[in-house]
């Protein structure tokens, strides 16, 4: 690499981790913590959780109860795979709730906001709980975290070293510290960016309608029913290539949640699943499996006039797109190969936390005295290949154009 081109690539590694740092820091910090959802919860819900084992309420039993001590309508049951309380969703005059529920005699152990600490950590991690504009935040951040792995990487090749060198002073071991950081865990990190791009608002749902549109080769929905006919309720439950597909439409809600949960039973989807009420006329009761592997994803829609099954959509039948997506989210949350893939995503994200800690050191020690600028042919080349990131990724694009003309501006007004 010549040392103009070597300056132009530093200068846009520098920008994009000014740009992006602290919202990656706080990324690394929540996605860390998100990986432990379950031994967190148990946790903090210990008392909640903690039921005698034996043989469940009926459903219809359970809501009854629940509903009279709530005073609210349950709106979706969670039914765990081991002996613990269940997780009924209950929408109430303040909002919905999550009620811990033993299944032995339906007595509401405690409740909690929907979803609970967990719910909120995921919310505070895409940033959707401070609104669209935030979360779009998030997807400008994975796109240039695409752009710093991958200029990282560049400038770090030549050497393609991991010692660090020099006294912790100097300047040269926060920069080979920082590089051999970068290298070590610069392909996971990339891998965590380009699957986070999934759950963003533009990217994201760009891709699920794409997909959905396409079919590629997934079961068509047998009615155009959108899910909004469940009143924003289960989606979240449904495999990703799923949530953007219209549900299928059904006729009354005739039928009960124990012959609802039999039918999937009978079809092989047997606990731990999500069973979500119908909330309008027509709509479909879904049943969904709560998947470790991405192979295990399995939905259920199930007419609540005469029990029809109205569509049994399994991984198997997901087109190649689709499933590579599911696989990628499912390592990304650290699912997919047990303990190992958890650890592997774990290192992803504090190797992140490391590098937004050495990155401000080493740019203060290089402070003094900045690279000098690269030749204009070589900053060219090096936008070209940023914008190609930009045009895959719009809204970081729309970030680079601002810094490509705010430096254009700067240089004409230096003297």
């Amino acid at each position: 690499m010549s040392g103009s081109l070597r300056r132009a690539v530093w200068r846009w590694h520098m920008f994009a981790g000014l740009i992006v740092l602290p919202v990656l820091a706080w990324m690394a910090v929540t996605g860390a913590l998100y990986l432990y959802k379950p031994e967190i919860e148990r946790r903090l819900y210990a008392d909640w959780l903690t039921v005698e084992a034996g043989a469940p309420l009926s459903l219809a039993a359970i809501q009854a109860r629940v509903e009279a001590e709530t005073g609210g309508h349950v709106t979706q049951f969670a039914r765990p795979g081991r002996p613990e309380a269940w997780r009924l969703t209950v929408a109430t005059p303040e909002g919905d709730r999550t009620a811990f529920v033993d299944p032995g005699d339906g007595r509401v152990l405690g409740m909690t906001a929907k979803g609970g600490a967990m719910a909120v950590l995921r919310e505070l991690h895409s940033l959707v709980i401070a609104g669209p504009i935030a979360n779009a935040v998030t997807e400008i951040v994975a796109g240039w975290a695409i752009i710093l792995v991958l200029t990282g990487l560049w400038m770090w090749w030549p050497r393609c070293s991991l010692s660090v060198r020099g006294p912790p002073g100097d300047r040269r071991f926060w920069r080979d510290l920082h590089s051999s950081i970068g290298a070590a865990v610069g392909v996971v990190i990339l891998f965590l960016a380009l699957t986070g791009m999934t759950w963003t608002g533009v990217w994201g749902k760009g891709l699920q309608t794409l997909i959905a549109a396409a079919e590629a080769g997934r079961p068509k929905s047998p009615g155009p029913n959108p899910w909004e006919a469940h009143g924003g309720h289960g989606a979240e439950t449904l495999p990703w290539s799923r949530q953007a597909m219209a549900a299928p439409h059904g006729g009354g809600a005739a039928i009960g949640p124990d012959r609802v949960a039999a039918i999937a039973e009978a079809r092989g989807l047997a606990a731990p699943w999500t069973i979500t009420v119908p909330r309008s006329h027509g709509a479909p009761w879904l049943v969904a499996r709560m998947a470790t592997r991405a192979a295990d994803a399995h939905v259920i829609y199930i007419d609540g006039a005469d029990g029809r099954v109205l569509q049994d959509a399994r991984y198997a039948a997901f087109g190649a797109g689709a499933k590579a997506v599911e696989w990628g989210i499912a390592v990304h949350e650290g699912r997919e190969y047990g303990e190992a893939n958890r650890l592997v995503m774990l290192a992803g994200a504090i190797g992140l936390l490391l590098l937004c800690v050495t990155a401000p050191v080493l740019w203060w020690k290089r402070r003094p005295s900045p690279a000098p600028r690269g030749n204009g042919r070589d900053a060219k080349a090096v936008a070209t290949i940023m914008l190609a990131v930009g045009v895959i990724f719009p809204l970081t694009g729309l970030t680079m154009l601002a810094a490509m003309l705010g430096e254009a501006t700067l240089a004409r007004l230096r003297p």
